[in-house]
């Protein structure tokens, strides 16, 4: 591991409040892109099936640039969740400054909700092309794949937790709307994520 790693995790630890745990949430994407992409290479690499060479070629489209995806989502986190502080650090002296404070400080908190919620997309769709995978790809790295997986799963859920703290400080029918939304997309997280881990149980007889 590089001193860059390192130095990721320094920052994370520190008294600073961002990078938190949306951004971690999608730092731990970028980990499960690079996973599936590994695995994902190695099956070309071996004799497998016509099914799982789109399967293999689906992963490697999407996760090639997966992991830079994540990593930018994980800035936009931390940027977002800063520009919420600074609105909160707006003047409240009058009327006219109250309001526009409340205004500044919900455009913020949308923002800080809608970037996991992106996280927990980007989540899910990969998941959908491990378990396509997980059906055909190389068998050898099939514990890769099932962790690549797990990390999915896991940055959806860090994801949620992170759109439904913003939400709840937030009022009005867009804010159910997104809400419901990420309600689905961590039923389809948590749903996907068992059917792999059935598939991989499966295939390697455990």
């Amino acid at each position: 591991m590089n001193e860059g790693y390192r130095e990721i995790l320094s920052q994370i630890s520190s008294s600073s409040p961002t990078p938190g745990g949306g951004s971690v949430a999608a730092l731990v994407l970028a980990h499960a892109h690079s996973l599936a992409l590994m695995v994902a290479r190695l099956s070309k690499g071996r004799k497998i099936s016509a099914t799982g060479v789109e399967a293999a070629d689906a992963v490697i489209l999407s996760s090639e640039s997966g992991a830079d995806r994540a990593i930018v989502l994980a800035e936009k986190d931390a940027e977002a969740f800063d520009a919420v502080m600074r609105a909160y650090r707006l003047p409240k002296g009058d009327e006219s400054d109250v309001s526009a404070r409340n205004g500044e400080i919900r455009n913020a908190t949308w923002g800080a909700a809608a970037v996991p919620l992106e996280t927990a997309f980007e989540a899910c769709e990969l998941l959908v092309s491990i378990q396509k995978l997980a059906e055909h790809g190389n068998l050898n790295a099939l514990t890769d794949l099932a962790a690549s997986a797990e990390l999915a799963n896991t940055a959806a859920q860090i994801a949620a937790m992170n759109v439904r703290i913003n939400l709840y400080s937030i009022e009005g029918e867009d804010v159910e709307i997104e809400a419901a939304r990420i309600e689905r997309l961590l039923a389809t997280s948590n749903e996907l994520v068992g059917m792999i881990r059935s598939i991989v149980s499966e295939r390697l007889g455990w």
